[in-house]
């Protein structure tokens, strides 16, 4: 956990250290808002590896520290979020509300509001509901391509000729369109013309959530189980960016609510990923505002996809069996001297696959649960979706034969080396597979999804 530690805090030094980031960022990068970086599950890829924003392709192998020069990969696995996407039906609807609002009521002289009022139309219609754009095709073609180049050996053209990469994919039109450009990216990498390759769409692996009875009906479908977060969206701090809100735009406090300071976020977001524009919307915000902002979705993804309830993480067991069950294979057929059959799996599915997996697996777990009061506290916290899962996020496991019968793991999230929690630093760098499924030893021989997602009822009397 130590190294996790400490790649957050570089990316909150990173993030916190300079009083005038905003001044700073307006002035070498007019083109990102100041508050890019808080933008939770709706930021850009580019944010979390900002080495991309000069080369899109840009890849260091030296970031992959091997214990010796034997070490060969046999086997790579990666489940990867969808790339950028419109806002949902229900964030648009509250993006027309807001936008109404402002057009009669707002007023005052800024350049923002002006540029708001003259420039700029709402643009967002309903039919668009979460479907994949142009930047997101861009992002996964983008990443195959760098996947490629670090691990050559193993997504490689004849591997992919010759049926060996495996390509799984969520029903949801932005994944589907995600593998395609994903696989397009290495077509177009390898010149290949006039093939297809197949992938297999798998609800019950990428999707696991909607199947998980006990997760639908305890914590999705029930309110209470999110009532942290609905205490601090009615609590001091929300209320103060709401009144900030208002200020600015001049109209009654009585007239911002949550849903309208959400909406002129994520507006601010969305408009900044899908289209790389620094909206006026984004000026209605400062940093001390954004880290509220952020804070709230992070509460609400805690206690609805992390460590809030239990059932979160559980209802990923299908896909941990899955991840280890490759690997176990891919270890077994390398033993027996034959070759790795499935050399690559490509799963493509959302921000609700993946984090509920990296909570299974109890990654940025922090030592104290995110609340509504405790937000001044949470500062230096782990659990920061914005770094964790923006769009085109990717958790891969790199499995590596050092010789001897010494095989090794390596988990990377989002192209950069993180170490598995509960290892000891001589461990931690790239772990003997089998460390890592002792590791993992009461997950593996139990975390069955059926048994997990059952929903007992209490019998009626008799």
């Amino acid at each position: 956990m130590l190294t996790f530690h400490w790649k957050f805090t570089v990316f909150h030094f990173l993030i916190t250290s300079c009083c005038s980031l905003n001044h700073v960022n307006r002035e070498e990068n007019p083109d990102i808002p100041a508050i890019a970086k808080y933008f939770n599950t709706k930021g850009r890829y580019e944010e979390v590896n900002p080495q991309l924003t000069e080369d899109i392709l840009a890849v260091n192998r030296s970031v992959l520290q091997l214990p010796s020069a034997q070490c060969q990969e046999i086997h790579l696995t990666a489940i990867i979020r969808h790339g950028t996407r419109y806002p949902s039906t229900n964030h648009i609807k509250k993006m027309q509300k807001l936008y109404k609002v402002v057009m009669n009521n707002a007023s005052g002289e800024q350049s923002w509001l002006h540029e708001i009022k003259t420039n700029w139309t709402m643009w967002y219609n309903e039919d668009m509901d979460g479907r994949l754009v142009q930047k997101g095709v861009q992002d996964h073609k983008h990443l195959s391509i760098r996947l490629s180049r670090l691990f050559p050996s193993l997504i490689s053209e004849e591997n992919l000729q010759s049926g060996h990469i495996k390509f799984i994919t969520s029903s949801k039109h932005r994944c589907v369109n995600s593998t395609l450009s994903f696989k397009a990216g290495l077509t177009e990498e390898w010149d290949i013309k006039d093939t297809e390759f197949d992938h297999a769409v798998n609800d019950a692996l990428m999707r696991f959530f909607d199947k998980c009875t006990k997760f639908v009906e305890e914590v999705d479908n029930n309110p209470s189980a999110v009532e942290e977060v609905d205490r601090f969206k009615q609590g001091p701090e929300m209320r103060r960016v709401q009144e900030k809100i208002a200020d600015r735009l001049s109209v009654l406090h009585s007239l911002i609510t949550h849903d309208m300071v959400e909406a002129v976020f994520h507006l601010c977001a969305y408009e900044f990923a899908i289209k790389t524009v620094n909206s006026p919307w984004c000026r209605l915000f400062d940093e001390d505002d954004a880290k509220v902002m952020e804070y709230a979705s992070d509460l609400r993804e805690f206690w609805k996809r992390g460590y809030g309830h239990d059932i979160n993480s559980k209802a990923s067991c299908i896909l941990f069996h899955d991840v280890f069950n490759r690997l176990d294979k891919a270890a077994s057929e390398n033993k027996s001297g034959q070759q790795v059959t499935e050399a690559v799996t490509v799963q493509v599915g959302h921000a609700d696959t993946l984090l509920p997996l990296l909570t299974l697996l109890g990654f940025f777990k922090d030592n104290n649960t995110l609340t509504s009061t405790n937000y001044i506290n949470q500062s230096e916290r782990s659990f920061r979706t914005s770094l964790m899962l923006p769009y085109a996020a990717n958790l891969v496991f790199v499995l590596y034969d050092c010789g001897g019968g010494d095989l090794r793991l390596q988990p990377l999230l989002n192209e950069k080396p993180v170490t598995f929690p509960g290892l000891t630093d001589q461990q931690a760098s790239m772990p003997r597979y089998q460390d890592i499924r002792e590791r993992y030893r009461v997950l593996l021989q139990g975390c069955d999804f059926e048994t997990e997602c059952q929903l007992f009822k209490p019998s009626a009397d008799i």
